[in-house]
């Protein structure tokens, strides 16, 4: 009985790592890249290895790196803001995804997101190229 316990435990841990990657590509992966891109000027929103360097900054502890992203993806605003004001001046503030993804799903994609990025020996880029047209964090 306790094998069984144990195996679901460790599928349910897999389930939610993949869970939030499948929820982050269907929820965040049109504005947040993953990757770094070639050409900074296409960028819609900072990718979210920086978005992640900068929550961990500000909130190393992970659940209240979680609990700040559930909040904030929801109810977005500049005194909340943990990236450089000048994303904000590129990107534009995060619009409220309230209403596009619940809390637990946001949970979720925070956990993952908070587990995965950055990436180690991440370095920030500063403020990028150019003026974008997309949203910050």
């Amino acid at each position: 009985m306790l094998k069984k316990i144990l195996l679901l435990a460790g599928v349910s841990g897999m389930l939610m790592a993949s869970d939030g990657a499948s929820l982050f590509d269907a929820k965040c992966s049109m504005c947040h890249v993953t990757s770094r891109p070639s050409d900074m000027s296409t960028l819609v929103a900072p990718p979210i290895m920086g978005v992640m360097n900068h929550v961990k900054m500000n909130y190393p502890n992970k659940a209240d790196a979680v609990k700040f992203i559930v909040d904030y993806v929801q109810e977005p605003s500049k005194s909340k803001a943990v990236c450089m004001p000048q994303k904000i001046q590129r990107f534009g503030l995060m619009p409220s995804q309230k209403g596009a993804v619940t809390p637990q799903e946001l949970e979720t994609i925070a956990s993952w997101m908070y587990d995965n990025f950055p990436p180690k020996g991440f370095r920030g880029r500063g403020m990028g190229g150019g003026m974008g047209q997309g949203r910050g964090f």
